[in-house]
């Protein structure tokens, strides 16, 4: 097989039809349902990808720490950094950049630059972050829907570093387990499938749909909610992942 990167995946993934749904992002908490197509999530990403390079500085060598849960600009977030060849940390490293999650700003990571990320419906900008944290949503925006930078990016830079218990992986090793776990998990090409938890590793709800070029249906805080007739609703496939 060969060996690819994670925007050539992506890319790869938006293919022909890149109106077509990639995100599906119910959070039964707030009653928020928001659909994001493959289009979408590129438009973030490479705004995101953009601010890090042309706002930041940042590039091939740099580390980020994205202390977000499973959520639609959590997806943004990663793809952008991947894009821009930013590497992802674990949460409590050392960093060059940091995106923390309206819920979480008690335990920002250290870094010189900190952006807040308000996990309000409709991607509201955030009233509330602390001193010192920059609202994400106001700055990204002045960013471009177009990333160019791409090309930088080599299958062997790393993509994840800091990992507990020591070690890093690659940006084609993270490709490469993306495709493994649809096989572990009999996730189909082209499948839409439905996910729920609060916990969920971006390996099931962003590398293994990008993997098989099809679409997630991610929820959070959905006990109680019948998944099934959500599934159904949704024409997906409900997908456990414990």
């Amino acid at each position: 097989m060969e060996r690819v990167n994670i925007p050539q995946m992506f890319a790869a993934a938006t293919g022909g039809d890149a109106a077509r749904p990639f995100i599906t992002y119910y959070d039964d908490a707030t009653g928020e349902r928001v659909e994001l197509s493959y289009l979408t999530v590129a438009n973030w990403t490479n705004k995101t990808a953009n601010l890090l390079v042309d706002g930041s500085g940042l590039g091939p060598g740099s580390t980020a720490a994205v202390a977000m849960p499973a959520h639609w600009l959590t997806a943004a977030l990663l793809l952008g950094c991947w894009s821009a060849g930013v590497a992802v940390a674990h949460e409590t490293a050392d960093v060059d950049v940091a995106f923390v999650g309206g819920d979480r700003f008690g335990d920002a990571p250290k870094s010189p630059e900190t952006y807040g990320v308000s996990l309000k419906p409709m991607a509201f900008r955030l009233d509330d972050a602390p001193e010192g944290i920059v609202d994400f949503l106001t700055e990204v925006r002045n960013f471009g829907d177009h990333f160019g930078g791409s090309t930088v990016v080599g299958d062997d830079d790393p993509a994840l570093v800091a990992l507990p218990g020591g070690g890093a992986r690659t940006q084609a090793e993270l490709v490469a387990s993306g495709g493994r776990r649809a096989g572990e998990l009999e996730v189909a090409a082209g499948a839409r499938i439905l996910l729920a938890g609060d916990r969920l590793r971006p390996l099931d709800w962003l590398l293994m749909p990008l993997a098989v070029g099809g679409s997630v249906v991610l929820c959070r805080n959905s006990d109680g909610v019948d998944l099934d007739a959500r599934a159904a609703t949704e024409k997906a496939v409900r997908v456990d992942v414990s």
